[in-house]
């Protein structure tokens, strides 16, 4: 899968999420009918929301982005649907071009984040299993603190 599939999937993804988000918020707040909605909405949104940053600073590193592109690409995830006009600038300025840099028989790695790049890339099930352990105990974590509304009273 390339960089670009990869990030533009994501992105989708988070945008979707969002959509069902805004759906438990209005069945909850308009409607005053369920908190269903916003408990599962707001649950996978906010695990695709955790994969979307972690996939975006990895295309971060193997796009070689500025801090300014990358910035603006994780802060999009924040505002509703956001990461889809954002995934489309990237697209049509050639920030999401070629594929996996660091790959065995790529470029050699330089710094601490692109050799750990190049570690996922040769060992993708390993990592894979670790990422998602990774997401899913900070989502745990998260779930734990209960809705965010909740975190400062």
């Amino acid at each position: 899968m390339s960089p670009r599939i990869l990030f533009r999937a994501v992105a989708l993804a988070e945008a979707a999420t969002w959509t069902l988000l805004l759906l438990g918020l209005a069945l909850k707040y308009l409607t005053q009918t369920t908190e269903l909605g916003v408990r599962i909405g707001g649950g996978l949104h906010g695990f695709v929301f955790l994969c979307y940053l972690s996939i975006t600073c990895f295309t971060w590193v193997n796009q070689k982005w500025g801090a300014r592109t990358g910035l603006l690409a994780v802060v999009s995830a924040v505002l509703p649907y956001a990461t889809i006009p954002v995934e489309k600038s990237l697209e049509r300025r050639g920030l999401l071009d070629g594929g996996w840099r660091l790959a065995a028989g790529g470029e050699t790695p330089r710094g601490a984040l692109e050799k750990a790049q190049a570690w996922v890339l040769g060992n993708p099930v390993l990592a894979v299993v670790l990422a998602a352990a990774g997401v899913a105990a900070v989502f745990g974590f998260l779930l734990f603190l209960g809705p965010p509304d909740t975190w400062l009273t």
